[in-house]
């Protein structure tokens, strides 16, 4: 692990609230889009016989994917433990290994035994 390098983030205090939103069309309500204005979220929401998916597909794919990840690890698609700390544990070790499958894929790099050993957990 240490010779992944950490990943740099922005400086500064932390974001308390998402900047963007992309939904789709079931949140199709002023009263969200009013909501969600006011607290200076910018969002893209789409409209009810208006708007078709694909366009919106563009962005949400990234969501889907990383939910089919998440499906992958049988600890997370089923939740065992009680404590939610246990919980958000294991989902940051998915998380974990899901950013090490993507780089040693990128890199051509296969490290079996790590992976073998990590998916023993789950």
């Amino acid at each position: 692990m240490k010779g992944i390098p950490p990943i740099r983030s922005r400086r500064g205090p932390r974001r308390r609230k998402p900047g963007k939103l992309h939904a789709d069309k079931g949140y199709d309500y002023s009263h969200l889009r009013r909501w969600l204005s006011q607290r200076g979220i910018r969002h893209r929401i789409a409209r009810k016989g208006v708007e078709t998916s694909q366009r919106l597909g563009r962005h949400r794919w990234t969501i889907e994917r990383t939910m089919a990840w998440f499906a992958g690890c049988r600890r997370l698609h089923r939740r065992y433990e009680r404590k939610a700390e246990h919980f958000l544990a294991f989902t940051s070790l998915a998380c974990t290994l899901i950013c090490y499958r993507r780089l040693t894929k990128r890199d051509g790099v296969l490290g079996h035994s790590l992976t073998e050993l990590i998916m023993t957990l789950f």
